[in-house]
């Protein structure tokens, strides 16, 4: 009994599969699916390595101040102090049973702010964080605020665990790579600006990094998958680049920003580029939704390859436009959507005191919303042709699954 066998793309890797040797493909198989996750734990260990390796300079004084978990043991004035309104900026006097820390079990006497931000309105039992001073042996404490670690414990429980039931193998796949993406942003992204790296590489750096990981943890590396990475890391790099163009013919910088004040300070005391960290911000905010972008038309267009092997570059080029046309529309309302929900406080404000149009237009706040918004639109407009076009190359000249017919 004969049979025909033919070239074989594993993870793009060919090689030729015999009668004989037929285990190689599983065996290969096996050691990269094992191979990416030691990738991974590989890359986390030189950016904690690269994390621990930077020296932040303190900017608080060093009063001994630690943060611990307690609970409300006593609190005398609890009826009269029910009555108060935040409004009213009352100041609790309670006692607390420290939960953690090297007091853990002692109970000390505290005062609790009842303000929007700060404290907590406490009663009995009420779990709460809790700032500790010690000055001559004798322990002073304020409640910071609430204790929410629980619950922001059970959320991502509930979030991890709903996305691994529901995706099952992709969706612990994407677990992984959501992890890993919070661990370049804070190890690696963020200490690189702190040094004093270029926001703008530093952003460009973990964009590949996550760009990379990400495809290879969901779809292996595969023709769709290097489609896909490629035509995110142009769309993302696109809009920095218009955000950067804006910001120059538009007179905005960093320096535009809120939180300025503190900022400034921390460049003071380390080799901060706080101008470039507006612009390179826009690159690791539309990261998600290009992404998105690019795998969708990516894995669409590996599909139609698979049912048509006989198409051309440019029937591929054509389908990956159609194909990216109906999600522009969707993806960008999903960007702006995220951008003017996050700057509501503003936009009311604007509505509230009735600003005059000129004044809304020219206001720093809100071209920088304008600008992240409408670049990082941009970009996912510009991912649907440059995946479009990568993918005709690939899929035509750079490594097409060759399938025959097998026969007795």
């Amino acid at each position: 009994m004969k049979r025909k066998w033919d070239v074989v793309l594993l993870y793009d890797i060919p090689f030729w599969q015999v009668k004989k040797e037929g285990w190689m493909v599983k065996e290969r198989k096996q050691s990269f699916k094992w191979g990416k996750y030691l990738i991974v734990i590989g890359i986390i260990i030189l950016m904690f390595l690269f994390f621990q390796s930077v020296e932040r300079k303190p900017l608080l004084a060093d009063d001994h101040m630690v943060f611990v978990k307690a609970v409300v043991v006593q609190n005398d004035h609890e009826v009269q102090q029910a009555q108060a309104s935040l409004d009213s900026g009352d100041t609790q006097e309670i006692v607390l049973k420290i939960k953690s820390g090297s007091h853990k079990g002692e109970t000390v006497d505290a005062y609790s702010l009842n303000g929007y931000l700060y404290g907590a309105d406490c009663k009995v039992g009420t779990k709460v964080i809790a700032s500790l001073s010690e000055y001559d042996g004798e322990l002073s404490a304020n409640v910071y605020n609430y204790d929410r670690e629980l619950e922001i414990g059970l959320l991502l429980a509930v979030f991890f665990g709903l996305m691994w039931l529901v995706g099952g193998k992709k969706g612990f796949n994407s677990i992984i790579a959501l992890i890993f993406t919070f661990c370049v942003v804070i190890m690696l992204y963020i200490p690189m600006m702190y040094i004093g790296i270029s926001p703008f590489a530093s952003a460009t750096v973990s964009v590949v990094i996550i760009t990379f990981v990400t495809f290879v943890l969901i779809a292996d590396f595969q023709m769709k998958s290097i489609g896909a990475m490629l035509g995110t890391i142009f769309g993302v790099i696109v809009s920095g680049l218009i955000a950067l163009l804006f910001g120059h013919f538009g007179h905005v910088t960093g320096f535009n920003v809120d939180d300025i004040e503190n900022l400034i300070y921390v460049g003071q005391n380390s080799r901060l580029d706080i101008g470039g960290m507006l612009f390179s911000g826009i690159l690791i905010a539309s990261l998600g939704a290009v992404m998105d972008v690019a795998m969708s038309v990516s894995t669409s267009l590996h599909e139609i390859k698979e049912q048509r092997p006989d198409i051309t570059a440019k029937e591929i080029f054509k389908s990956g436009i159609n194909i990216g046309r109906d999600m522009i529309g969707t993806m960008s309302n999903t960007l702006i959507l995220a951008y003017a929900g996050g700057s509501l406080g503003l936009v009311m404000i604007i509505y509230a005191y009735s600003y005059q149009m000129h004044q809304i237009l020219n206001m720093y706040s809100l071209a920088i919303e304008i600008m992240r918004g409408i670049a990082g639109t941009i970009g996912i407009i510009l991912t649907v042709p440059i995946t479009s076009l990568i993918m005709s190359v690939l899929l035509t000249r750079g490594g097409q699954k060759i399938s025959t017919d097998k026969c007795k």
